[in-house]
């Protein structure tokens, strides 16, 4: 019986570890938001994007953490000779003393100096910025954190998340790595960003009006009414798709030849916001007038 119980709780235990190392979304989605970041900072200073991406993912529990939400504070950074504000934290001991900053672009910019500064990780800077191996056990071996595991969560992430890729990047998208900037104090409460038709949207939550999302994302709330071809006062449902720049006049190129079939509940408007098109031109390119009403099972051409 006790080795049966044992052997259940070491077979727990392993599953449990498992677990852990399962994909999820809120690190996905904060990878998203930061990858751009991670590689602006990484081109800037020469640190694998991979493993600022990783240790923004562990230390900040993927932006949801105390320190993250109350603070910016995305790495984990005491206040050691800052002079900034701080906010207050349990950790190695009671109610200690963590830097806390505007946004989450501050926080990455002061963890690479915090890194490229310091001469304890002096020797990380000789390594190649696709080592992230080299960089992870580099960051534990010179007491960046108290961890045992420190490195091997690193990796972990790394490898799950295919993170190793950014580090051979040689652009980044500045939009994203600019947003960052203008948002301060959201935590990990921001929308998700989507590409799609050379353009950038997010989906409407429950709440939200053009004022809202125009204040996140840094845009005139007028500007983002007339890019989605509506009246900057409009209810938005849930789940709407509003673009963040001025609609293409055509679908993507692998859309040529294909046609939209209308469904139940569609209009020339959600069909227009689905594929990133202006309104005008979908109606123009099927040589339907404006006060043409759509049927279920019409076919429209997209460019």
């Amino acid at each position: 019986m006790t080795r049966y119980i044992l052997t259940t709780c070491l077979c727990l235990f392993a599953a449990l570890a498992q677990a852990q190392m399962r994909w999820n979304q809120a690190y996905q989605q904060y990878i998203n938001q930061y990858k751009d970041l991670a590689i602006e900072q990484m081109l800037k200073y020469n640190i694998p994007a991979s493993i600022t991406l990783a240790q923004g993912l562990f230390e900040s529990r993927a932006g949801l953490s105390v320190l993250a939400t109350k603070g910016n504070n995305h790495f984990g950074i005491k206040c050691h000779g800052w002079q900034g504000r701080a906010v207050y934290h349990d950790d190695d001991a009671r109610n200690e003393c963590f830097r806390a900053y505007r946004n989450a672009y501050e926080s990455y910019e002061d963890h690479s100096r915090f890194l490229a500064g310091g001469q304890r990780y002096r020797k990380l800077f000789s390594l190649k910025v696709t080592d992230y191996k080299g960089w992870a056990h580099g960051l534990r071996a010179a007491g960046y954190a108290t961890n045992p595991q420190y490195a091997k969560k690193l990796i972990e992430i790394i490898q799950l998340y295919k993170l190793h890729e950014f580090d051979k990047a040689r652009k980044y998208d500045k939009f994203f790595a600019r947003r960052s900037k203008d948002i301060a104090g959201k935590g990990g409460v921001l929308h998700q960003v989507f590409e799609f038709n050379n353009n950038y949207y997010v989906k409407a939550r429950r709440g939200d009006t053009f004022r809202t999302i125009a204040a996140e994302v840094g845009i005139s709330y007028r500007s983002l009414a007339k890019y989605n071809e509506r009246n900057r006062k409009d209810i938005l449902e849930e789940g709407e798709i509003i673009y963040l720049k001025k609609k293409r006049t055509k679908a993507p190129k692998s859309y040529k030849g294909r046609l939209h079939y209308v469904k139940p509940g569609e209009s020339m408007y959600s069909i227009a916001q689905l594929y990133g098109i202006r309104l005008a031109n979908l109606y123009k390119m099927n040589g339907l007038s404006p006060d043409y009403q759509i049927r279920v099972g019409d076919g429209l051409r997209l460019r």
